[in-house]
């Protein structure tokens, strides 16, 4: 199951963006409003939002290019990618990119779920100062 958020851009330098997605506290600001849990880890973060299970996410990969981040339950085969495209030194193009492979039963639980939630993270991070 492959979803794509709209294409953004971020008045950030992708070096500026990397950084901050190489932390694990900074996704907290780009969290939806249900938020009703977040705990960082050394490498990454497990969040919970309102209605859904609890989703612990590791931080696989940041570059200038990408920041990545996997599933860190070995049940739950998924990544989350966020290309970063830079436009000029003070802008860079965003999208998130969700890739997963589930059965057909659990793809038509989550999918609309994880649509919502790719959408609010690519408006808090086209928001975010």
């Amino acid at each position: 199951m492959n979803l794509e958020g709209r294409k953004i851009i971020v008045n950030k330098s992708s070096k500026e963006l990397s950084e901050l997605l190489k932390t694990p506290e900074n996704y907290k600001d780009f969290m939806p409003d249900g938020l009703q849990k977040f705990e960082t880890r050394d490498n990454g973060f497990k969040f919970g939002l309102q209605g859904m299970p609890e989703i612990a996410l590791k931080i696989d990969e940041v570059t200038d290019q990408k920041a990545i981040l996997k599933s860190a339950s070995s049940s739950l085969d998924f990544s989350l990618t966020a290309t970063l495209n830079p436009i000029n030194e003070n802008q860079t193009e965003v999208q998130m990119l969700f890739e997963g492979k589930f059965n057909p039963f659990i793809k038509m639980m989550v999918e609309k779920p994880l649509q919502n939630f790719i959408n609010t993270l690519t408006d808090k991070i086209e928001a975010y100062k």
